[in-house]
């Protein structure tokens, strides 16, 4: 199936360049019988914008397989915390305080606990979600010791007409100086890029599902 040679193909192009960048399949808009071949290949990490349709999608799957992972990539409106929090292992746009605050709740309330990235707008455009740059060191200091929420890196998606890579590495930079390992950073157009910049998850969807 062109599906899986294509998975097989991206999978190829980062191992030649990582042994630690992860493979997010983002799935959205895609029917069960096309993802079905990627978990029989034995790939677990799923990434889906919008909750509702992971929450149809993903909840039976999810339930009856332990080894799936599933990414949220898109934003997130606070009134979908709740579904979002129920389905999702990483939240990979957490970019303000009120949900941030939800998740804490959420949390104290159960014994999961999710894994988050902060979603910074690298840049700084108005359209895009995302804290600012200069926000990260506060808002991260805030998650970690004020709300107790596991976050373990920094998510970006650089502006769609310029050279990606001098993004990336601000966004490794920030990473580091505040001592965050992981970086979700690169899609089906610019993951090699984000590789080479030391991205630890990167998410692909067109260049498997095309």
């Amino acid at each position: 199936m062109q599906v899986l040679n294509n998975f097989l193909l991206v999978k190829g192009n980062i191992a030649r360049h990582s042994s630690k960048a992860k493979l997010i399949v983002v799935t959205k808009n895609q029917q069960l019988d096309s993802i079905n071949f990627l978990i029989k290949a034995h790939h677990f990490d799923f990434g889906e914008n919008r909750v509702q349709e992971a929450y149809l999608k993903w909840k039976n799957l999810i339930s009856t397989n332990t080894q799936l992972k599933l990414h949220l990539i898109g934003k997130l409106q606070s009134n979908k915390a709740k579904d979002a929090f129920d389905i999702f292992h990483y939240i990979h746009t957490l970019d303000n305080e009120k949900l941030a605050k939800i998740f804490a709740k959420l949390e104290t309330n159960s014994l999961k606990k999710i894994k988050y990235f902060i979603q910074v707008n690298v840049g700084n455009e108005p359209q895009k979600n995302g804290i600012s740059i200069n926000d990260v060191k506060l808002f991260a200091k805030y998650c970690i010791h004020d709300l107790k929420l596991n976050i373990i890196g920094l998510m970006c998606i650089p502006p769609s007409d310029s050279d990606p890579g001098q993004y990336f590495k601000n966004l490794a930079d920030l990473a580091a100086e505040n001592s965050l390992k992981e970086l979700s950073m690169g899609m089906s157009n610019d993951y090699e890029c984000a590789i080479e910049h030391g991205a630890t998850y990167v998410r692909v969807g067109s260049k498997i599902f095309s």
